[in-house]
């Protein structure tokens, strides 16, 4: 397959990990047809633009409802609190994920109880039950870079102990597990549409996804002060936090083409696979667990060399990714518990992401190959 492409003979001096620009440039007539609409009603808080998109978000997902929030915190947050998580109670956080995870646990008033992740970057599930108590209440399984965690698994343990499940699927929207999508699994599903995931707006936003009408009903109050806007009647002290008029016109066109995007991203996972499989140093992102569809929002490697691997390829213009290097546990500002997470330990020193975006020419592609290939040939 893509050994076949042939050499390219253009030095390329940087390629991007990422570039929103080229979507716009691809989608630029759909994109500026809606911002016109927008702007030209004045539809900028809570309009049609809005609904239409929770309409389709939560039809893609595959649940009942979609509730569009200002970021994938806000919806963290708000599912804890619709699912009356509070002080006293504890919640279980992988100990390599995102540091908001983790965040929204204790702004809701919970104890985060970690725990440590297998060899795919996303909870062990055998080390679940080893730290639950009486006042364990919730799970949140993070689904990192496409790939989701054991839901199977995970419902099975949270049935026997009667334990609520946020799904962080703020990295794995359009991923699925036997047919059925990041998001439809849990009480709730949680979105980041942060311009540099799958599905990224223009600037920033979130999802709440569920089954569960009362969610919805309760989110879609907290997210504008506590208020129904319907009736105008209150019903606590809530947030500032709903999406952008304007950025979820944005997002509904893009939605249209996810499904095509997530097709570019398996092919380009596909090239990497044929080629840096050679070199045993590596580990790559290829599970190959049946029913398990991964999506490839990140290509996130494992290199035995590390820092001095994602080094060589930024030295060498290929924009990588390493910001779990320190795992947040280890800040001590955050004044978390670090019980000694082995596996978390070990990737947070071998992990790098690689360019793994729609809009990599063929030849960028190429390059990276190549520019990993380089570093091996060194070692």
């Amino acid at each position: 397959m893509f050994r076949q492409l042939g050499k390219f003979h253009t030095m390329i001096s940087k390629v991007p990990f990422v570039d929103p620009s080229r979507v716009y440039n691809k989608l630029k007539e759909k994109l500026d047809s809606a911002y016109f609409e927008v702007m030209s009603r004045g539809d900028l808080i809570d309009r049609g633009q809005l609904k239409s998109f929770e309409s389709n978000l939560a039809t893609f997902v595959g649940t009942k409802y979609a509730v569009g929030l200002n970021s994938g915190y806000d919806a963290l947050h708000l599912s804890l609190r619709a699912l009356n998580i509070r002080q006293g109670d504890e919640v279980i956080v992988p100990a390599h994920t995102f540091v908001a995870t983790c965040s929204a646990v204790v702004n809701v008033g919970a104890t985060p109880v970690l725990v440590d992740v297998a060899r795919d970057f996303n909870i062990d599930v055998d080390k679940i039950e080893e730290v639950i108590s009486e006042k364990t209440k919730a799970i949140i399984p993070v689904h990192l870079s496409g790939w989701m965690a054991d839901m199977p698994g995970i419902l099975k343990i949270a049935e026997k102990y009667n334990l609520k499940v946020v799904e962080d699927a703020c990295q794995s929207l359009g991923s699925a597990i036997n047919g059925i999508g990041a998001g439809a699994w849990g009480n709730t599903g949680c979105f980041s549409f942060f311009p540099f995931k799958i599905l990224g707006g223009y600037g920033d936003g979130g999802a709440i996804t569920t089954n569960d009408e009362s969610i919805a009903i309760f989110a879609r109050r907290m997210r504008y002060n506590g208020e129904d806007r319907e009736t105008g009647e209150y019903f606590g002290h809530g947030f500032t936090c709903l999406l952008d008029n304007l950025q979820a016109a944005f997002l509904n066109i893009k939605l249209d083409y996810l499904p095509e995007s997530i097709k570019r991203r398996k092919y380009i996972a596909s090239c990497y696979k044929e080629v840096l499989s050679d070199f045993p140093d590596l580990l790559l992102p290829h599970y190959n667990r049946v029913g398990f569809d991964h999506v490839y929002q990140n290509y996130t490697l494992r290199s035995k060399q590390g820092s001095e691997f994602s080094d060589y390829l930024k030295n060498n213009g290929v924009e990588v990714l390493t910001q779990f290097r320190k795992p947040y546990y280890k800040h001590e500002a955050l004044n978390l518990m670090d019980r000694g997470f082995p596996e978390t330990e070990a990737l947070s020193r071998e992990v790098c992401s690689l360019p793994m975006s729609v809009e990599l020419t063929d030849e960028e592609i190429k390059y990276v190959i190549d520019t990993v290939r380089s570093f091996y040939k060194k070692h």
